[in-house]
């Protein structure tokens, strides 16, 4: 293995810039993905230089998803380590006002693009005998979670059935799998949120207050470092100091 090659999807969000900013000296070359406003990512390229590119998929369109694989596979930046952060929007619905469509849209966006992409990935990486695989999940999946988000905890659900089967199948090809389920994280995330709900959330907390994204970056850190060769299938919950 001659080089590190990391690959963010949803590399836009505030957790994938973030942990960009941290951890790009660590690699050869960074893929970051995103959908729309590329804004943020244009500045840490102006700043980290031609390591880091820029690719752009619509994961809602499953065929430039595969054309998003086919793109990775053509530039020959096979990624040895993965964070996957994408998520459909999150918003508090009723069940009885949310349409099948929403949870397609949401399943879409966080389990299909992650299979077609390990899909297309995961081979070589299994001839490499490595890989590192982070999938951001939720909190929600280690306890009873809150009302009004069903779709969007379906999706992270469906996520951890995936991260669990294809740890089990490739462990011993040298391939790690983890999920990583923060609670709630102040990001630009949260603006569908109500501001009391978000209030409430951090009053329940231990500290007060909800994450912030540097409480989370280090997991990604562990994960994605040869400390944790030997974690694989876990579903690692970060709480503030809460017991869950």
């Amino acid at each position: 293995m001659n080089e590190k090659i990391l690959l963010v999807t949803g590399a836009s969000s505030d957790i994938g810039t973030n942990l960009i900013k941290k951890i790009y000296k660590d690699y050869d070359y960074i893929i970051a993905h995103h959908i729309g406003d590329d804004s943020k990512l244009q500045e840490l390229k102006n700043e980290i230089g031609d390591k880091l590119i820029l690719l752009k998929g619509n994961f809602l369109d499953e065929e430039d998803t595969y054309k998003f694989v086919e793109e990775i596979k053509n530039m020959n930046k096979i990624p040895t380590h993965i964070v996957h952060l994408p998520a459909g929007k999150f918003e508090n619905i009723k069940f009885n006002k949310i349409t099948w469509e929403k949870f397609q849209t949401d399943i879409n966006i966080a389990l299909r693009s992650l299979v077609i992409i390990l899909n297309g990935i995961i081979p070589i990486m299994s001839k490499n005998k490595f890989g590192k695989i982070i999938v951001m999940l939720t909190s929600c999946t280690t306890n009873i979670p809150p009302k009004y988000l069903a779709s969007y905890v379906t999706s992270k659900y469906a996520l951890l059935g995936f991260v669990k089967a294809i740890s089990a199948e490739y462990s011993d090809k040298g391939i790690r799998i983890n999920g990583i389920s923060p609670t709630m994280i102040e990001t630009k995330f949260l603006e569908n949120i109500p501001e009391l709900i978000v209030k409430q959330n951090a009053m329940n907390s231990t500290t007060g207050e909800n994450l912030k994204i540097e409480d989370v970056i280090p997991m990604f850190e562990f994960l994605l470092s040869d400390k944790s060769n030997s974690i694989t299938g876990q579903n690692i919950a970060i709480t503030n100091g809460n017991l869950i």
